[in-house]
């Protein structure tokens, strides 16, 4: 057989481009079968800008091939529990001051402008997006996974993936929704796509760049860009961005940052509310009720979807015996990202910080026992849970909202900053976060709130505030963090009627209904003045919380009615 040249590098996979895809027996026999790269799939990477006679492009890899590469090329291990163990470099979070939305006629006047999405002009965008590509041109190797976001194919989008990693290619695999064979050969042109060029830094001297990393969307060309950055959640929460527009704004359907799950007998829909670091996940893998996702769906005019394919786990302190459906989904086909591991055994030690608290496991949701496959449910939700971490140790462990209530709350979404999840974030900070997803929210908080009130309304919900933070004092202080037995029983009296038809007393300054008494809880625990022993000091914290309240909320009184105004702490 004659010598490869440069432009035939021997690769022995499938999933390769045709002019390598012949110098195999492997090939030969699988190219009918696998190699869905040619004709326009190729015409569409040669005018994105990609030199096809020197790119080798891998399509929807699977897991075991990515796992060779990111061995032999990227410094990843293999762990003792079969998942892959890999690491996000400097950047162990997203990086949410670096995040960008192009400024364009198709969507500028929907956007909600500001410090969550800081305005980019299109030429700098296409800087940025040449730059990507000129750096993935150099590489031996490109991954491509296409895949779907939404399981309802009524409000699905199609979405490309292109990256110069094995270790991002294995976790969009996990995160999206995989294609079957039949899907992915008749795919089509996406409808969103994502180069990934993390490796290679932003040139912090072009216009709008305030450092060398830069992560944006451009909604006109349905395109997002990123660069100085290797961390895998920021493709993560790009999807969800472009959802959280696209779902309101295409479909009329409303987008949320929540988990869900559905009862296995009454067949009841609950969604939890929150940011990272509250519980969705761990609160929403629940053996008695079947999950539908962990962080992101759409509350539809006929159901509940997951947009994702899969969930992405905090692993601080994880153990079987307080996770155990999680502890058991990492296994061969998930990624442990920046999780420290013993050099002999390979064994994962989920309790080391060193380097980010903020560890993750990323699955595909059939790595979870009960998870209902496809992630749809036909039914309206009967509860909504929003969950906050409260690091002043103020809130109650539960409260029942009234409908005002909940849609302040939900436009206030307080909660704590906690450490790892995004960069620079070292101990709990309070903060305000709107609708629970502030970092990825792209059109006015008003819009998705309203549309909650009126979905709430029409299908008579109930809301239920909980705070999985401290209690009996504040974070530093003499407080702890509530309990995880203790919020799963609060949980599970929700989903079983127990707290609907509890004995409530109201909690002060918040005005916030709370149960008397639950079978399990301590009664300290369910008042938190009855949980401090310094009651002045509970006092003082209070009314230092609730001020943060109003001045946070001041933003959005004009857009709101005022029995929802009047909701809020009083003072």
């Amino acid at each position: 057989m004659a010598p490869f040249t440069s432009n035939q590098r021997f690769l022995q996979t499938p999933y390769i481009t045709p002019h390598i895809l012949h110098n195999t027996y492997a090939a030969t026999q699988e190219s009918d079968r696998y190699n869905h790269l040619l004709g326009r799939d190729l015409e569409y990477f040669s005018q994105a800008g990609f030199d096809m006679d020197k790119v080798a492009l891998k399509r929807n890899a699977p897991p075991a091939q990515l796992y060779e590469d990111a061995v032999r090329n990227e410094g990843a291990i293999i762990s003792s529990t079969g998942a892959l163990i890999n690491f996000s470099g400097k950047k162990t979070g997203r990086s949410p001051k670096d995040k960008r939305i192009v400024y364009e006629d198709t969507s500028k006047d929907h956007i909600w402008w500001g410090s969550v999405n800081i305005k980019m002009d299109e030429h700098t965008f296409e800087i940025n997006r040449e730059r990507a590509i000129d750096y993935l041109n150099t590489r031996d190797l490109v991954y491509v996974f296409d895949g779907y976001a939404g399981w309802d194919p009524k409000y699905r989008i199609k979405v490309r993936v292109v990256c110069a990693r094995a270790y991002h290619a294995l976790f969009m695999n996990n995160m999206l929704i995989r294609p079957t064979e039949e899907e992915l050969k008749n795919f089509g042109e996406p409808d969103f796509i994502i180069y990934n060029a993390g490796q290679f830094p932003a040139n912090r001297f072009t216009k709008g760049m305030t450092s060398t990393t830069s992560v944006e969307i451009n909604f006109k060309r349905m395109e997002m860009v990123i660069l100085g950055t290797e961390y895998a959640g920021e493709m993560k929460k790009g999807i969800f961005s472009v959802m959280h527009y696209l779902q309101p704004v295409k479909f009329g359907q409303l987008s949320l940052h929540s988990s869900a799950n559905v009862g296995i007998e009454k067949g009841d829909v609950t969604l939890f509310f929150g940011l990272s670091g509250t519980g969705k996940t761990t609160l929403s893998a629940d053996p008695h009720r079947q999950l539908i996702g962990d962080d992101e769906h759409v509350w539809s005019d006929t159901g509940v979807f997951n947009i994702e394919g899969g969930c992405y786990a905090k692993c601080i302190n994880l153990s079987p015996q307080k996770e155990p459906e999680i502890y058991a989904a990492i296994r061969f086909g998930s990624i442990l990202e920046n999780v420290v591991y013993d050099p002999i055994s390979r064994s994962p030690d989920y309790n080391d910080v060193s380097i980010t608290e903020n560890t993750r496991c990323a699955y595909p949701i059939e790595f979870i026992p009960n998870a209902k496959i496809p992630c749809v449910a036909d039914q309206q939700p009967s509860n909504i849970i929003m969950l906050t971490c409260d690091a002043y140790g103020v809130l109650p462990p539960v409260s029942r909202l009234t409908p005002e209530q909940a849609s302040y709350h939900f436009l206030a979404g307080y909660t704590s900053k906690t450490p790892g999840t995004e960069d620079g974030v070292l101990e709990p900070i309070p903060t305000f976060s709107t609708c629970y997803s502030a970092p990825f929210i792209v059109l006015h908080p008003g819009r998705y709130a309203s549309m909650l009130a009126e979905r709430m309304a029409k299908h008579n919900v109930d809301c239920w505030l909980i705070n999985t933070g401290w209690t009996g004092g504040k974070f530093g202080g003499s407080g702890k963090r509530c309990p995880l037995p203790v919020t799963r029983r609060i949980v599970d009296a929700v989903h079983s009627g127990e707290l609907k038809n509890a004995e409530f007393e109201t909690f002060g300054v918040f005005g916030l209904q709370v149960p008397k008494a639950l079978e399990g809880v301590p009664r300290e625990l369910l008042n938190p003045s009855l949980a401090w022993s310094d009651k002045q000091a509970f006092e003082r914290e209070v009314r230092k919380l609730a001020g943060m309240f109003n001045k946070a909320f001041a933003l959005y009184e004009k857009d709101v009615d005022e029995k929802v105004r009047a909701a809020g702490p009083q003072l």
